[in-house]
């Protein structure tokens, strides 16, 4: 019996969802008995560390899982599911872990690095073992802003290391029970494997070092029914990862996102759509449109996105958890792809028509269990960003603020939709100024990002870089920075916008708008230092393939993920 021991924390539906993709059966941990009944156990495990150990202290889990651990049974922890493990975490001083492993999980301190670490990986295995072994040239993918370090008191558990700013354990084991720092779920069909070899008893097998060929389709498993165990990773990426002897460090690519705007049609039917300069209807007056959201999707997993956003365009006529259909969107997409998801619109706290106050939390919740790994708040953070100056400071009540205490700041991203505005000089406005290459109307030589909400078509008194600092404040963990002046034109990303708003935030900042051909994907790497990079109409189009931008990136030494 395959035991989830799920205590409500982020998205379990993917992992669900890649159990039954490999063909096994999955049961819930109710009770605490069940921990100790359960043949296979899986802790997955996103958000802040204190909030996971307080969940399983009520519950009464954590007496059990111990008991569980020190039987040598086989257990596999996920993210959180790993940090467990330790003896605590500087996130949440004074609780303590379960205290299986010797150490304290910290914070990546290194300044000249985005935090959270998140993006795709490799692993540098320290031993073989059979759940991981052959898999060193893979990525996986990782989002996390505390980690573990091996020292001589935990060695005999590092399983594996990742670097960085420096290394740390993104894999223990020891007999039968061993977890993860990235998710496996989230890491495509290198991701499938790990699960399917847990799930196919690898931890009582020996070491695959001698194992050869490709990563199995996971999927499909053998013939008997049973995943394969079998596969050495392929790919570029050896001479980066250590190919040869595992001492080489391992690189943390750039992501290349694909992004779908969806909204309902003038018939009711939900359509991926896209802009020019926000403006998503055809000369005649119909909504643009360019597919069905669950299966272009499945085509960007397909052809190797590294993650996909959904941008639920439609006008709210009552409030987002009645709106069942884009649910279903995220439900159907995350049974077959399964690299992150993300989803804006109407992340906000609502009334309904009966009178019932649902929060911010209450609807990105939904969301959570609904598939998504990231939630996007878009017009929203703008009305926060002004309250917070108006009062001074943050006082725990904003949805940014609400959803990063219980869901972690990596599941938190921020969607700024900004607009140039030119003035003569820095000292005509208040706002943050740049002195810009591109020339106003007037010949004017700075401007400023003007923050806009309700689709672009209202202007607010707050930049992008007051922004993007203010909300990382607050507990964001990213930036999806779009440009209105650069929509839909193929002219290239606004380096000026995402090199200010970059260089203001020591979070990821994922940059949109504007993409036209793969070498604007490179530059804007190569210029600005942002982790990511999305695109919407020329990957709906079929204009430039996300092979072509990797290929391009690759050809330019720009780290991706094949």
């Amino acid at each position: 019996m395959i035991s989830l021991l799920d205590y409500g924390a982020g998205n379990v539906r993917s992992l669900r969802n890649a159990i039954s993709k490999l063909g096994f059966e999955l049961t819930d941990i109710r009770r605490p008995d069940d921990i100790l009944n359960a043949e296979y156990l899986i802790f997955p495990g996103v958000g802040a560390f204190g909030a996971a150990m307080q969940r399983l202290n009520a519950l009464g889990y954590t007496e059990p899982l111990q008991e569980y651990l020190a039987a040598d049974r086989p257990f596999l922890g996920i993210c959180i599911g790993l940090q467990s493990l330790f003896e605590g975490s500087e996130e949440s001083p004074g609780i303590p872990g379960l205290g299986v492993i010797p150490g304290v999980v910290r914070r990546f301190s290194e300044r000249r690095l985005a935090v959270p670490h998140m993006g795709w990986n490799g692993l540098r295995l320290q031993r073989d073992s059979a759940l991981l072994s052959g898999l060193e040239q893979q990525r996986f993918y990782f989002v996390h802003s505390y980690h573990a370090e091996a020292n001589a008191e935990n060695a005999r558990w590092v399983l594996a290391e990742t670097d960085y700013g420096g290394a740390f354990v993104s894999a223990v084991q020891r007999g039968r029970v061993a977890a993860v720092q990235f998710h496996p779920e989230k890491s495509g069909q290198a991701g499938l494997e790990v699960l399917g070899r847990f799930l196919g008893g690898a931890l009582d097998q020996p070491s695959l070092a001698a194992a050869a060929g490709p990563p199995t389709q996971a999927a499909a498993g053998s013939k008997d029914g049973r995943p394969s165990l079998g596969g050495q990773g392929g790919g570029q990426d050896g001479e980066q990862d250590g190919e040869q002897d595992g001492a080489l460090p391992t690189q943390l690519t750039k992501r290349v996102i694909a992004c779908l705007d969806v909204r309902s049609n003038d018939a009711g039917d939900l359509v991926v759509t896209k802009g020019d300069q926000y403006d998503v209807r055809e000369s005649g007056g119909e909504v643009r449109n360019l597919g069905k959201p669950v299966e272009l999707a499945q085509r960007y997993y397909e052809e190797g996105a590294d993650e996909i956003t959904f941008l639920n365009i439609t006008a709210f006529r009552d409030f987002p958890l009645a709106d069942q259909p884009m649910l279903e969107v995220l439900r159907r997409t995350s049974e077959n792809v399964f690299v992150p998801l993300t989803i804006g619109g109407g992340i906000r706290a609502f009334t309904d028509a009966d009178g019932h106050v649902y929060s911010a939390l209450d609807v990105a919740g939904e969301y959570f269990r609904s598939g998504a790994d990231k939630i996007s708040i878009g017009s929203d953070a703008v009305d926060t960003v002004e309250t917070v100056r108006a009062r001074g400071g943050g006082d725990g009540s904003s949805a940014i603020e609400e959803i990063a205490r219980v869901y972690g700041n990596q599941a938190v991203v921020i969607s700024v939709d900004p607009r140039r505005v030119y003035v003569p000089s820095p000292d005509a406005t208040e706002r943050t100024v740049i002195e810009t290459a591109i020339p106003g109307p007037n010949g004017e030589r700075y401007c400023w990002f003007q923050c806009t909400v309700k689709g672009g078509r209202e202007g607010r008194d707050v930049d992008a870089v007051e922004l993007a600092r203010v909300c990382e404040q607050l507990g964001a963990g990213e930036i999806l920075l779009n440009s209105i002046d650069r929509d839909g034109t193929g002219s290239g990303f606004d380096l000026e916008l995402i090199e200010a708003v970059r260089s203001a935030v020591s979070i990821p900042v994922i940059a949109s708008s504007g993409a036209g051909r793969p070498e604007h994907f490179s530059e804007v790497f190569e210029r600005t230092g942002a982790e990511a990079a999305l695109a919407a109409g020329i990957f709906h189009r079929r204009e430039v393939p996300i092979a072509a931008v990797k290929a391009q990136l690759s050809a330019d030494g720009i780290p991706v993920r094949d």
